[in-house]
């Protein structure tokens, strides 16, 4: 059994997708349909850049998705290879509004435009220079719990996302992520700060939240077709309504992306089939488990070679 994965924001590249645009017309109409819908041309940026545009946060977030979705329907229609068979669709962040895209559950153009908002809801959270991000590597997030509780007091960080084994991601104001970096290092524990602009999944992106609530209500959703799997709870989403309300909660939640893969393993998983640019979740899934097979598609040579477990 295979689920169908799609990968968050930190996959970006300019001229991501360019190879598969300039030969198929499937991937040309998707492209044209996300500048009208938009009313700019993302396709022009994620072809050409400029960089610094792409990685804001309101442009990177469509482009992702327009090239992860442009891809799963190059696979599904040109290439005729049957993505409706997966037993769960699963993505990580943002890349969850492409799974619940793919699955049925909302429109090609409706994403566009919500993970836009999106996007710009979470870079103006919080003021520029004042949040960011670390990666915490090689230690075990019950440690790293531990280390967050008993200093409290003296800064305030949070869980932002429990990537793989070894690999978590904290996030919080500067001057408090720097505090905890040197408690950190002197419990021997790697950090990297991350080259990123605003504090994602964490309290600090309320106004984002209350953005996404006020949007969320006018969105039609459908029941999709396969079974999502919620990066709040790391368990099956049971029906749209549920959804609804795990989009909204996801700006401030931890993203439990090590027991989402988990548990689609315990649920008879062999092989994960990650759609879009780079090859992040492919990475993080091998340091999960092993012995599961896994593909990051974003070629035409990778379609060629995707080979399904039934």
């Amino acid at each position: 059994m295979f689920s169908v994965i799609f990968p968050g924001q930190g996959s970006q590249l300019v001229g991501m997708g360019k190879d598969l645009h300039d030969k198929y017309s499937l991937v040309q109409d998707l492209f044209k349909e996300a500048d009208d819908t938009l009313g700019f041309s993302l396709s022009n940026l994620v072809l050409n850049g400029p960089k610094e545009d792409l990685d804001l946060t309101e442009n990177t977030q469509p482009a992702i998705f327009l090239l992860s979705y442009a891809i799963f329907k190059l696979i599904k229609e040109e290439f005729k290879i049957d993505l409706g068979k997966a037993k769960f669709y699963a993505g990580h962040s943002l890349g969850e509004y492409s799974a619940l895209t793919a699955a049925g559950a909302l429109s090609f153009s409706e994403t566009l435009k919500i993970l836009k908002i999106r996007g710009k809801a979470m870079q103006n959270s919080v003021p520029k220079g004042v949040g960011g991000m670390v990666a915490v590597l090689g230690s075990e997030i019950e440690l790293i719990e531990k280390i967050i509780d008993k200093n409290k007091n003296k800064y305030e960080c949070y869980i932002a996302n429990d990537n793989s084994v070894g690999q978590i991601v904290l996030s919080g104001k500067i001057d408090d992520l720097e505090k905890m970096m040197i408690d950190l290092k002197a419990a021997n524990i790697r950090n990297i700060k991350l080259p990123v602009s605003a504090p994602f999944h964490c309290k600090l992106m309320n106004k984002a939240t209350l953005v996404m609530k006020e949007e969320m209500v006018k969105l039609d959703f459908k029941e999709p077709k396969n079974t999502l799997i919620s990066n709040v709870t790391g368990k099956e989403i049971f029906d749209s309504n549920e959804l609804k309300d795990l989009l909204v909660k996801q700006i401030e939640s931890s993203v439990r992306w090590r027991e989402s893969v988990l548990l689609m393993i315990e649920k008879g998983i062999t092989q994960f089939i990650e759609i879009g640019p780079g090859k992040v979740l492919s990475g993080l899934i091998k340091r999960i488990d092993k012995k599961v097979k896994v593909s990051a598609i974003n070629t035409e040579e990778d379609i060629r070679l995707i080979n399904i477990n039934e």
